[in-house]
């Protein structure tokens, strides 16, 4: 992908677009296109002190400034309180992204060609810059911006001591005994200390999204490159909480490129755009210290690992991109932490244990393991590590377990109470809940329909006793009863004490897309024309239907305000996954559904370019021109765009375990 002048015409186009580099640990770098940080989250070092968890800013950003025979050229592009002080990125030319991004950058007769990534595996930021110097000398200044806090916060001068120690080739910063030294070093100059504040960037993000969006920088001093003239030069700045070994920054690239392309052969994919899909992917796999093993982040910037998340993106992050050692200890981590029945939540910051405060995690695990063996066909693994945690989860759910989830006299499920929000559409202002789905919840119980045909399978196939006999069957009749609603043609949302609700939500094409459901065909496809036609966009399904009173079609304002939206009418992406599975089920897999899946998918390599480049975003707003919101990179709309669209438009399928 090429961007170029015209993508940053205003500083307000260029700030539309965010890149985003990571390390496999929850440690990242992101800016904007135009490197004006426009948010909090936005660093040049953000690192996971636990993985994937804690991450606390480190370096805000580089600024630069170019200097030669009396010329001064200010690289750096900043917006404070008074307004933009900086338009550095007037002298920007191209950014190109082979998925690391790199900044071309062009005055008078110099060039200077400027790459940001990480170093996998370790809390290392690296830039190199590629200098292609003009017919007089040049010096090159670097302004480290430094910070050290926890990245949900907000920094002023005084609230934080800095100290630092010149060493070869930089300096070290330290802050609190219990925060690791920040180590900022470059491969060519000279560091001089000159101890200063950047004060009052303001981040228009935060302010639109209701937070302290004002905030101090510290400056500890400054790096000075010298070139002579028509010198071509390569300078590598390196900033970083580990030992320093090497500042030999082509050498880093070279083993960040040649990872790349590691896991571009082992998925196998000619395709340009699953190709893409599956570098985007890497970014959300992290280690996981608290559990020794293998986790998903949710989303950058600001998301942990949640194990609804974690399900529902496994197989396309894992799976379809054929990680599957990574898949395995996936699978192992979460099994290992189930507890009465249930599936981690979240494992939050600064917590030893895990929050459990989920109905359908536990479920979608379930479908997990069913696309794991599709893939992998690895009987014994799930034998011997999961298939006891799934009987677990089974008998809890009968028998009751916590957040009063518990089997109903009929077979289906039923979860939580009116204070409590247990489903994916988990949205909470104080006390309130913005979409209460207590009761039996239609996903929930398509869910669990699915894994109890999964378990009687595998008991098959294990030459065990399946338990429940006739249970499948029950629920199956039941669901068919209690949701299917015929006046509208569509199925009820959720079924409580206080009746039915009628809401046309995007909750029962899940329904649909799972291996076993319920339903047949004709009511099926009274489904997804009911889905199409109200709750459809181009990025994603609707969360509540535009015909609805409680629509809200625009996700922006304070976080009440936008909390309110969040589930009431905003776009999700990683919808469009179990969409386009549906729709081309319920029409027989004809040649015009795979035609049609495709055009649902297109978009898609549009917006590749848009919001966080390069990723897919979390949520749009409802209301055209469907404006990207949220996260940035989101990794169960990454998972589930790439696996519909290798498995229901390219028509790639697993065909080595599960039929």
């Amino acid at each position: 992908m090429r961007f170029g002048k015209g993508d940053w015409r205003s500083l307000e186009r260029g700030i539309e677009k965010e890149w985003l580099v990571t390390n496999g640990q929850g440690s990242y770098a992101s800016s904007t296109l135009v490197g004006a940080n426009t948010r909090k989250y936005h660093g040049l070092l953000v690192a996971a002190l636990e993985p994937p968890g804690q991450r606390n800013l480190f370096l805000a950003k580089l600024d630069e400034r170019f200097e030669t025979e009396g010329q001064k050229y200010n690289l750096a592009t900043n917006q404070t309180v008074w307004g933009v002080t900086e338009f550095g990125f007037i002298h920007l030319q191209a950014v190109v992204f082979d998925f690391l991004p790199t900044f071309i950058i062009g005055f008078s007769d110099v060039t200077i060609h400027k790459k940001v990534f990480m170093v996998s595996g370790e809390n290392t930021t690296v830039v190199i810059y590629h200098i292609q110097n003009g017919a007089a000398p040049a010096l090159l200044r670097l302004f480290p911006l430094v910070n050290c806090r926890d990245f949900h916060g907000i920094v002023r001068q005084g609230q934080v001591y800095f100290q630092q120690t010149k060493i070869p080739y930089g300096t070290i910063i330290k802050t609190a005994p219990e925060k690791p030294v920040l180590h900022m070093v470059c491969s060519d100059g000279e560091y001089q200390e000159k101890e200063d504040w950047f004060l009052k960037m303001f981040y228009r993000e935060e302010e639109e999204r209701g937070f302290k969006a004002v905030e101090d920088h510290y400056m500890p001093g400054q790096f000075l490159v010298k070139i002579a003239a028509r010198e071509e030069k390569i300078v590598t700045f390196l900033a970083t909480l580990e030992e320093v070994y090497t500042i030999n920054g082509p050498v880093l690239l070279q083993l960040e490129n040649k990872r790349h392309q590691q896991l571009i052969s082992q998925a196998g994919f000619k395709d340009k755009f699953a190709t893409s899909l599956v570098l985007a992917a890497d970014a959300f796999i992290v280690h996981q210290r608290f559990t020794g093993g293998k986790s998903i982040i949710a989303g950058y910037p600001w998301f942990n690992d949640w194990g609804r998340d974690a399900m529902i993106a496994l197989p396309g992050l894992t799976l379809v991109t054929k990680r599957f050692a990574e898949a395995k200890e996936i699978l192992t981590t979460f099994a290992r932490h189930c507890k009465n029945g249930l599936l981690p939540n979240v494992f939050p910051d600064g917590e030893r244990e895990p929050w459990y405060n989920t109905v359908d995690a536990s479920l979608w695990f379930f479908q997990a393991v069913y696309k794991y063996l599709q893939y992998t066909a690895d009987y014994q693994f799930i034998r011997e590590e999961i298939y006891p945690v799934l009987k677990e989860i089974v008998a809890h759910y009968i028998w009751g377990t916590n957040y009063h989830i518990k089997m109903a006299a009929d077979g289906l499920i039923a979860a939580g109470s009116p204070e409590t929000q247990l489903t994916w559409m988990d949205a909470k202002i104080d006390d309130r809940v913005v979409t209460p789905r207590y009761g039996k919840a239609v996903e929930v119980n398509a869910l669990w329909y699915n894994a109890l045909n999964i378990l009687k399978e595998l008991a098959q196939l294990y030459e065990e006793e399946f338990i429940y006999p006739g249970l499948p069957e029950k629920v199956k009749e039941s669901f068919n009863r209690e949701f299917w609603f015929a006046e509208g043609g569509y199925l009820y949302d959720v079924v409580n004490t206080e009746g039915k609700d009628v809401s046309v939500r995007p909750n029962q094409v899940i329904a649909l897309s799972l291996p076993y459901s319920m339903l047949d065909l004709k009511k099926g496809q009274s489904i997804i024309k009911k889905v199409w036609s109200e709750l459809y966009t181009a990025y994603g399904l609707r969360s509540l239907s535009f015909n609805d009173p409680a629509y809200q079609g625009v996700y922006k304002g304070s976080e009440k305000q936008r909390d309110s939206a969040y589930h009431q009418g905003t776009v999700w992406s990683w919808l469009i996954g179990p969409f386009i599975t549906a729709f081309r089920k319920v029409n027989h897999y004809s040649l015009l559904s795979k035609r049609q899946a495709y055009g649902f998918i297109q978009p898609f390599k549009d917006h590749l370019r848009d919001h966080g480049i390069g990723y897919i975003s979390e949520i749009f707003d409802g209301n055209e021109p469907l404006i990207p919101r949220g996260c940035i990179a989101q990794a169960w709309g990454v998972a589930e765009v790439l696996r519909a669209y290798v498995e229901d438009v390219l028509e790639i399928k697993p065909g080595k375990g599960l039929a």
